[in-house]
Order: structure tokens, then C-alpha cells, then sequence
């Protein structure tokens, strides 16, 4: 297992192979995209690559054949739970999925690391989203099986960081000199806060584009400047819309907001449609972690430029091939 601080933003990685012939994703705890190195990217991919055509080909195949994955959501998920529900079972293994854990046990008192402890022993890993930054580090703490972060609040989710990417490389062929903007909440949501760590291993040109109030955090961009980026902030698209090569575009979550007058003041800051397209390079792609709610008009979707449903496919081949690395068999 991974030794970190308490904190995801000190996060640091001790490798634990010993001697056993496994790579160093064995036994991987998946908490933070800070765990991961170019060469790490490069793997993952080129495993991911290889779930595609497996999936394509055969549909499935035994590679997890007795193991069991715990799903165990605090918050309300469809696509990241459904992902790696896909993935486990394509991949041979059986999948516990519980999607309302406030309804269970939690609403008797029980702790998270009780829980926690609990589904271990059931399971061979454990994928976890919870409202609350850091969780997936108090979960790693106590469990001795691996524990994936799928979400901890408005921290990190570094998995879909991870599918973020491998689309970008497989619809563009690579991220070295491309030019990124991030569109819409940049405060709360955290995939872009994930997304953007990842970029920052590579010469990406950065920019963000929101309302004052959706800012990205101060933390974050003190971050990418110390890893040697430097993001554009900006309010309007237009004026970057075409330089683009990827348009990472994000829903207002009104979940986030405790003053709902807030939420309603920005909520409909942008809308990209086929007059914002129409400005864009022919050769760019549209993404969207999704749920949308009117930030991209249904009209888009019939452009071929538009990436957001190929991603969510994506995520689940990057989600096999994180799987096969963590249980050690590839």
C-alpha cells in the first residue's frame, strides 16, 4: 500500500515492491493524480489500449476472475459508478455496489473508517466517492486493500483525470503543445482540479475562463506555477475559443453552493453552442466530465468535434486497465 501525509496536497509515494515481479501499481492506492509521473500516463494507456481491443474483439475475458469490488458512493453517481461496475465485470470480477450509503449504516452513526473496515473485509478493493475533501486519505489509512478515490467533495478525482487525458491523446494524438481551456466552474469541480495537475507533466498552454465568483482556487494555481505553468484567466471564451485544441467545458454544480442566489447568478454564465463552434478550429475536441445541464447545447452534439460521449467510453477502458495494474495482473 502507498504511505501518505494526511493531507492530499503533501501527498507523497513510497513504492513498495519487493522483489515479486509486479509493477509498481500493485497494491496501488489511487487517491491523488500527484502519484503519477509521465511514464506512469504512458502505461496506463498503452494497458488501456489493449482493454479497447479486448472489449472490441471478445467482449470480456477472466482477468479478475474471483475478486470482488466494493463501489461504496456517498454522493449520487451514474457514470463513474457504472464505469467501474463495467470495467470489473468485463474484466471477469463481481462488483458490490452500494450508491446510498447515507441510507445504510452512516445513518446509525457509523463512521467512515468503521465502514471502511467493514467493506474490506468483503471485498479485494474498495472505489470510493464522499462528500468530503481528504476522505479517500482517512479511508487509505485504515484499509489494507486498495482504495480508488472517485471523488472526495470539491478535492480531487483522479481517475477521470486520467480518462480526461488518455481522450485527449487518442482524439488528438498526443498532449505535448496543445492548448487547454477549462470553461465554467473552476472552483468547485473537481475534475478540472485534477485534470489540470495531469496537464502540468506536459507543455500544455492553459487557460481559465469564469466568473469571478467560479474562479479557480488560489491553492491550484499556486500549484501549477510551481510545476511550471503559468494558466490565463480569462471571463470571456471568445477571446481564446481559437487557439483551442481542447474545450474542457464543466457544469455549475448547484450541490456546491450554500447560497442558492449564488448558484442562480452564475449558473448560466456560458452556453457553448453552434456559434461558439463555429469559432473553434476544425481540428479540436469538446469535453464535459457530464452530467450537463445547458452549458452545451444539445446542437453540438451532432459535431464531430464534439468528444463527450467517446470520453465516458474511454473511461472505462482506463478504468480496466487501472484495475488489471492494482490487482497485478499486467
Amino acid at each position: 500500500m502507498l504511505e501518505y501525509s494526511e493531507h492530499p496536497s503533501n501527498f507523497e509515494k513510497k513504492d513498495t515492491i519487493q522483489g515479486n515481479g509486479k509493477s509498481r501499481f500493485y497494491g496501488m492506492d489511487i487517491i491523488s493524480v500527484k502519484q503519477f509521473r509521465r511514464q506512469d500516463l504512458n502505461i496506463i494507456f498503452d494497458v488501456a489500449r489493449d482493454m479497447r481491443n479486448i472489449v472490441e474483439r471478445d467482449g470480456s475475458l477472466d482477468l479478475l476472475k474471483g475478486k470482488v469490488l466494493a463501489n461504496l458512493f456517498y454522493e449520487p453517481s451514474t457514470r463513474t459508478s457504472s464505469s467501474f461496475a463495467a470495467a470489473v465485470q468485463r474484466l471477469g470480477g463481481n462488483i458490490i455496489q452500494i450508491n446510498n450509503v447515507t441510507f445504510s449504516s452512516v445513518s446509525k452513526g457509523e463512521e467512515l473508517r468503521d465502514t471502511i473496515r467493514t467493506m474490506e473485509s468483503y471485498a479485494d478493493a474498495i472505489v470510493l466517492r464522499h462528500p468530503e475533501q481528504g476522505s479517500a486519505n482517512i479511508a487509505a489509512q485504515v484499509c489494507q486493500k486498495p482504495i480508488i478515490n472517485a471523488g472526495d467533495g470539491i478535492g480531487e478525482h483522479p481517475t477521470q483525470a486520467l480518462l480526461d487525458m488518455f481522450t485527449i491523446v487518442e482524439e488528438l494524438g498526443g498532449l505535448d503543445g496543445l492548448t487547454v481551456t477549462m470553461l465554467g466552474d473552476l472552483r468547485y469541480g473537481r475534475t478540472i482540479h485534477s485534470l489540470a495537475k495531469l496537464l502540468a507533466l506536459y507543455d500544455v498552454k492553459l487557460h481559465f475562463v469564469a466568473p469571478d465568483l467560479l474562479r479557480a482556487p488560489s491553492d491550484l494555481v499556486a500549484d501549477l506555477v510551481e510545476n511550471g505553468m503559468k494558466p490565463c484567466k480569462h471571463v470571456e471564451l471568445a477571446s481564446v475559443m481559437p487557439d483551442t485544441d481542447v474545450l474542457y467545458v464543466t457544469r455549475v454544480q448547484r450541490e456546491r453552493f450554500e447560497d442558492q442566489s449564488a448558484y442562480e447568478e452564475v449558473k448560466e454564465s456560458y452556453v457553448v453552442n453552434n456559434d461558439t463552434m463555429n469559432m473553434a478550429k476544425n481540428r479540436m475536441i469538446v469535453m464535459h466530465p457530464l452530467p450537463r445541464v445547458d452549458e452545451i447545447s444539445r446542437e453540438v452534439d451532432h459535431d464531430p468535434r464534439a468528444a463527450y460521449f467517446r470520453q465516458m467510453e474511454y473511461g472505462m477502458f482506463v478504468r480496466m486497465a487501472l484495475l488489471a495494474l492494482v490487482f497485478g495482473k499486467v
